[in-house]
C-alpha cells in the first residue's frame, strides 16, 4: 500500500468531453485525511486466499451467471452458455457458469492470471474482502485525489492531459472500432496485469483503464452539489455505487470514462468481466 497525505484538491469536471448526466461537476473543493491505498487492484492470487481462507461465495457463484465481454467467448461457448444478451448493448452476454475463477464460463480458467485483477465481483463481494482482509472501500473522493497522484487540476489522467504522451500508451483501453476490432495496439485485448505500465506520482498501478473498480458511495448526479467540503462519503442512500477508473473496454468514442474526474455506476450485485476494486486502509 501507500501512504497518500492529508491534503486539498480539485475534484470534478465541467469541461466538455465530460457526460453531464454522470454529474462530473460541478469543480469542488475537498479535504482529505490522510490514508493508505492499494498499489494495485485486487488480483486473483489474493482474491484466491481470501476464499480458501473464509469459503465465501461470490454472489455470481450464487446466482449461477455473470456478464461477460462476446469478443472474449468462442462460437462454441456462444452456442452452449450464453442465455442471453444486452439489449443495446449486445456485446454484452450473460453467461452461464461464468465468475472469478471461470472468468469466460466452463473451460475458462485463471491459471495464467493469478497476476491480474480478480473480476466478476460485486460491490457486496469487496466489501467482503476488505473485512476480511482490515481494510475498506475508498471513497469516490478519496480515489480521485489517488487517481490524480497530485497532479495539477483539470488533467485528464494520471500523467497529464494527454492520452499518449510520446505516443506511448499508458494504459489498458480499446483500441480500433468498438465492440468489433481490436487493434491491441497497447499490446492486450483484454484485462492486462495488475501491475502493468507506469506507477503514477503515489506509486499506484493503472488508475484509469483496465478494470473499473468498486468505490464505497452511492451514486447521485446532484452530489457533488452539496456535497461536504471534508472527507466526502456519498450520499446516505441510493440504488447504484460508484465505479470509477474505466476499463480494457473504454474507447473514446463509447465510453470516454478512463479519466480521472469521469464516474458510472451500477447496482451493488452486479458483476463483469470488466470490473474490480482495490481497498484503502485508515492511518
Amino acid at each position: 500500500m501507500s501512504r497518500l497525505p492529508a491534503g486539498e484538491f480539485r475534484m470534478g469536471n465541467e469541461r466538455d468531453y465530460g457526460f453531464p448526466a454522470d454529474g462530473e461537476g460541478p469543480v469542488h473543493s475537498v479535504t482529505l485525511r490522510a490514508f493508505w491505498i492499494d498499489s494495485t487492484t485486487v488480483t486473483n492470487e489474493q482474491f484466491n486466499e481470501f476464499i480458501n481462507s473464509t469459503g465465501y461465495k461470490t454472489e455470481a457463484e450464487q446466482f449461477g451467471w455473470s456478464f461477460v465481454f462476446m469478443g472474449h467467448l468462442s462460437s462454441a461457448q456462444r452456442a452452449k452458455s450464453v442465455r442471453l444478451v444486452v439489449q443495446g448493448s449486445e456485446w454484452w452476454c450473460r453467461v452461464d457458469g461464468a465468475m472469478w475463477r471461470h472468468p469466460e464460463g466452463p473451460g475458462s480458467n485463471i491459471k495464467k492470471r493469478w497476476a491480474h485483477p480478480v473480476v466478476h465481483v460485486s460491490w457486496n463481494d469487496a466489501l467482503a474482502y476488505c473485512a476480511w482482509a482490515g481494510k475498506r472501500l475508498p471513497t469516490e473522493a478519496e480515489w480521485e485525489y489517488a487517481a490524480r497522484g497530485g497532479m495539477e487540476p483539470g488533467n485528464r489522467f494520471p500523467w497529464g492531459d494527454e492520452l499518449e504522451p510520446g505516443g506511448r500508451h499508458r494504459m489498458n483501453i480499446w483500441q480500433g472500432t468498438f465492440p468489433t476490432a481490436n487493434t491491441e495496439a497497447d499490446g492486450h485485448y483484454g484485462p492486462a496485469p495488475a501491475k502493468s505500465y507506469l506507477a503514477n506520482a503515489y506509486g499506484l498501478y493503472q488508475m484509469t483503464g483496465n478494470v473499473w473498480e468498486w468505490c464505497w458511495d452511492w451514486f447521485d448526479a446532484e452530489y457533488y452539489r452539496q456535497s461536504p467540503l471534508a472527507d466526502p462519503a456519498g450520499p446516505a442512500i441510493g440504488e447504484r455505487r460508484i465505479m470509477r477508473g474505466g476499463s480494457y473496454l473504454c474507447h473514446a468514442s463509447y465510453c470516454n470514462r478512463y479519466r480521472v474526474d469521469a464516474r458510472s455506476a451500477n447496482t451493488p450485485d452486479s458483476a463483469t468481466t470488466n470490473l474490480g476494486f482495490r481497498c484503502v486502509r485508515d492511518v
